[in-house]
C-alpha cells in the first residue's frame, strides 16, 4: 500500500466516524442491536477454502505447521514437494485456479440445505486475500485464479436469496508464518509490509492477552484498513472475527473498526452486527460465538455456535472425519432451543469443486429442514428449552462425539400459535410422553396451563392421538424408528 493510499483509507475511517450514530467506545457500540433476520434465520453456512485446500492434509494450518519441525506437515511437505525453502507455502499459489468452482452451484446446494445465509472466509491465517485488493497483490485477482472469489460468493448468495457475510482471520498473521524464521525457508526472504509473510513474528503464548512481541502499531492498522476495504468493497451483512483479536493490541482498532462498520450500514440502510469470540468485544456490542460448543442452557442473548462437517478440519483434506447429518442437525436443534444460530462449515477441494460427502450431508439435513423448518425458522425459546437425562456440553470444543440419547430427552422451541417439542431419538413404538406439558395441578403455580387445540407429528400422514394428564402430554404416533429426529407440533388456543 502506499503512502497515499494508507491516508485515502484513513480519511474515510474518520469520515465514517462523522457520519453516523456509532463512536468508537463500547458505551455507543453497546445500542447497535442484532439484526431481526438473524434471529429468524438460525442455520448459516461457512466456507474455509483457499491456498491450504490445495496441499489438503491434516487441516487448514497447513502454512503454518509445515514450517515446524515438530510437526507432521514438515515432514510431509519435504516429502512431496521438497525443502521449504525451494518450495514454500508462497508456491502454492500458481496451483491455486479454481478451475472447477461455480458459486452458483454452491449457493444453490446451501440454500437447498436449508441454511439462509453464507459466510465464506475472505482472508485466513495464510494472509491470501480471496478478493480483488489495493492493499496487497497477494489475493486472488492478482495471483492464482485471477478471479475476486468473494464477489461471485456475494453475487451468487443474492441470486438465491441467501444472506452474505464475510471472515477476516488476518489477526493471526502477526505470528503465523514466523515459524518458518527458525530454519532455511522462504519465510527468511527480506521481507516489508504488504508482502505475503510480513510479518511472521515469533508465536506468543496465545494465554497471554499481552503478549510479546507485542503486535506493533503497523500491523494493526494493516488489519484496520483490510477490514474496512473487505466492508466497503462487499458490504457484509455479517463480519466474522476469529479468535485473537481478543489481544490487548487490537482493542482500540476494533473498537475504530465496529463504529465504522455500523454507521456504514446505517449508510446503506442495511442490518449488519459482528460475531466475535473469548469476550474480544464488550457484551451487548455485537454477537458471542462459541467454537464448536454452546451454552449450557437457553440465553436471553442472540448467540452463535459454529462447528465443522467433520471433526478434524475447517477445510477440505483427504483425511475427513464426517460428523452424520443426524449429528448435525442435533447439534441445530439444541442450539436453537437455546436462542442461537448454527453456523456450519464446508470446504470445497482445492480446485472448487464440491466433495461429494459434503453434498450428501447438506442434502440429508436438507430434506429434514423441508419437512421440520417451521420448529427451527423465526422460532424463539420456549418457558423450558429441554427435559430428559441427556447431558448438555457446555462451552468449546465439546461437539466431537455424538451424544446417545432416550426417549425422554426432548428439546423445545416455539413460533407463532405453536409449542415444537424435538425428539433427538424417536421411540419405536411411536408413544411419546412430554412432561413439561402435562396439565399444571395448580394455577397458581408455574407450570403449563395452555388449552391445546391439536397435536401433530410432522412428517407424519397420519393424525396423532393424544391425551393430557398432571403427568404429561400423551402422543400416539407412527412406529419404526427413525433415524432423524421427529418433531411434535402443539398448537394452543
Amino acid at each position: 500500500m502506499t503512502k497515499q493510499q494508507e491516508t485515502g483509507f484513513f480519511q474515510r475511517i474518520q469520515e465514517g466516524m462523522d457520519q453516523g450514530p456509532y463512536t468508537p467506545d463500547w458505551e455507543s457500540l453497546a445500542k447497535h442491536r442484532p439484526p431481526v433476520w438473524f434471529g429468524q434465520s438460525k442455520f448459516g453456512i461457512m466456507i474455509h477454502w483457499g491456498l491450504y485446500s490445495i496441499p489438503a492434509h491434516n487441516n487448514e494450518w497447513y502454512s503454518r505447521n509445515m514450517y515446524i519441525r515438530e510437526k507432521e506437515e514438515w515432514h510431509y511437505h519435504r516429502k512431496t514437494y521438497g525443502p521449504q525453502d525451494q518450495f514454500g507455502y508462497q508456491d502454492f499459489i500458481p496451483l491455486f485456479q479454481a478451475e472447477h468452482f461455480e458459486a452458483g452451484e454452491w449457493a444453490r446446494l446451501i440454500r437447498e440445505a436449508g441454511a439462509r445465509y453464507v459466510i465464506p472466509v475472505a482472508e485466513h491465517h495464510d494472509g491470501f486475500q480471496m478478493y480483488r485488493s489495493q492493499i496487497s497483490k497477494w489475493n486472488s485477482w492478482d495471483m492464482g485464479p485471477g478471479r475476486d472469489l468473494l464477489k461471485e460468493w456475494n453475487d451468487a448468495a443474492q441470486k438465491e436469496g441467501l444472506i452474505f457475510g464475510a471472515s477476516s482471520h488476518r489477526a493471526e498473521h502477526w505470528f503465523f508464518m514466523g515459524h518458518g524464521r527458525e530454519f532455511p525457508s522462504d519465510v527468511n526472504e527480506p521481507m516489508k509490509r504488504g508482502d505475503f509473510y510480513w510479518p511472521a513474528m515469533p508465536e506468543p503464548d496465545h494465554q497471554d492477552l499481552k503478549s510479546q512481541p507485542y503486535p506493533s502499531k503497523e500491523f494493526v492498522d494493516d488489519w484496520i484498513y483490510r477490514t474496512c476495504e473487505l466492508i466497503d468493497g462487499y458490504q457484509p451483512a455479517l463480519l466474522y472475527f476469529d479468535w485473537w483479536i481478543q489481544h490487548e493490541a487490537f482493542k482500540e482498532g476494533l473498537k475504530l473498526v465496529a463504529a465504522y462498520y455500523y454507521n456504514r450500514a446505517a449508510q446503506w440502510g442495511k442490518e449488519v452486527s459482528i460475531c466475535y469470540k473469548h469476550d474480544a468485544m464488550m457484551f451487548g456490542s455485537g454477537i458471542p460465538e462459541v467454537e464448536r460448543g454452546g451454552m449450557g442452557c437457553a440465553a436471553p442473548f442472540m448467540w452463535q455456535a459454529d462447528t465443522a462437517i467433520a471433526k478434524n478440519s475447517w477445510c477440505y483434506t483427504d483425511s475427513l472425519e464426517y460428523k452424520t447429518a443426524r449429528q448435525i442437525i442435533c447439534d441445530l436443534i439444541r442450539t436453537v432451543s437455546k436462542n442461537g444460530n448454527l453456523l456450519l462449515n464446508v470446504g470445497p477441494k482445492g480446485d472448487g469443486s464440491i466433495p461429494e460427502p459434503d453434498r450428501e450431508i447438506l442434502k440429508e439435513i436438507g430434506q429434514w429442514m423441508k419437512v421440520n423448518g417451521e420448529a427451527i425458522y423465526e422460532s424463539r425459546p420456549w418457558r423450558t428449552w429441554k427435559e430428559g437425562p441427556a447431558p448438555e456440553p457446555e462451552g468449546q470444543f465439546c461437539d466431537q462425539e455424538a451424544i446417545s440419547y432416550t426417549r425422554e430427552d426432548i428439546w423445545f422451541t416455539a413460533r407463532g400459535d405453536s409449542i415444537y417439542s424435538v425428539l433427538l431419538n424417536y421411540p419405536e413404538d411411536g408413544k411419546i410422553r412430554i412432561r413439561s406439558l402435562a396439565q399444571s395441578a395448580n394455577q397458581d403455580r408455574p407450570g403449563f396451563h395452555g388449552l391445546i387445540r391439536q397435536v401433530q407429528v410432522l412428517g407424519q400422514k397420519s393424525k396423532p392421538a393424544w391425551r393430557q394428564d398432571l403427568q404429561g402430554l400423551y402422543v400416539e404416533g407412527e412406529t419404526g424408528k427413525p433415524q432423524l429426529p421427529v418433531v411434535v407440533k402443539v398448537q394452543i388456543i
